[in-house]
């Protein structure tokens, strides 16, 4: 992956908890001005859950979304690339579905929640699980990936339930563009889904804002507009 500047000191940001995976885990939750509506997942890029991540889950609260973010990472926050990649390489991919899943049974069983489904949004390492997860949770009818990175093989779509709206950038090293026919010929092939793949002229991580030498404000806010219709329309 492109290696920006090195994060803030910033702890991970955590106000519930919640059982998940055999153990106590912890997240970001945001309600809407409401005090009630659909639910969403957020899940966190490499760095971990920083300032950025509980800024993107606030802003979909402020959408009518009840937002949780989970920790994939018990708190830890990486501040540097070899640091964050030794984080996302010591979490398995099993383990993290795992940990999502119960994040899903916690938020739909939040009384401000009016879904039983659930929308699911991921930037990088958590793009990729937005599919890993959709994949095998049929909970889920709406997933988000931003240049979600997949870790090894494509997961088995024959079980999806949920429509896709994938966000990519032209001049990624991480997830190339050429790379996204493969996701565009499986996905329909195993589960009769065909996803709404979007590519950017801009580069990984172009909607994180609080790197501004990849944030691309027109990419960001075109995405930003079509995600929001779409977890509407698939969530209410």
């Amino acid at each position: 992956m492109t290696e920006p500047p090195k994060t803030t000191g910033a702890p991970a940001q955590q106000n519930v908890t919640f059982p998940s995976a055999g153990s106590t885990a912890h997240g970001y939750l945001a309600l809407p001005p409401s005090g009630e509506g659909p639910a969403l997942i957020v899940i966190q890029e490499w760095w971990g859950l920083t300032d950025h991540i509980a800024d993107v889950t606030d802003r979909l609260a402020r959408e009518g979304f009840v937002a949780l973010a989970p920790d994939l990472y018990g708190g830890n926050v990486a501040h540097d690339f070899q640091e964050a990649r030794r984080l996302m390489q010591a979490l398995p991919v099993e383990r993290g579905v795992e940990l999502l899943s119960g994040a899903v049974d916690y938020l739909l069983s939040r009384p401000e929640t009016t879904t039983d489904t659930i929308g699911s949004i991921g930037f990088c390492m958590g793009g990729g699980f937005v599919l890993y997860q959709a994949a095998v949770d049929p909970r889920i009818t709406a997933a988000v990936p931003f240049y979600g990175v997949i870790r090894g093989e494509l997961p088995d779509f024959s079980g999806l339930k949920a429509e896709i709206l994938g966000h990519y950038a032209e001049t990624d090293v991480t997830v190339p563009p050429e790379s996204l026919e493969e996701l565009r010929a499986i996905v329909p092939a195993q589960c009769g889904i065909t996803p709404d793949i979007r590519v950017y002229p801009a580069q990984h991580a172009f909607f994180n804002d609080s790197h501004p030498e990849v944030y691309h404000a027109e990419s960001a806010a075109k995405a930003w507009e079509s995600t929001v219709e779409f977890l509407h329309k698939r969530l209410g």
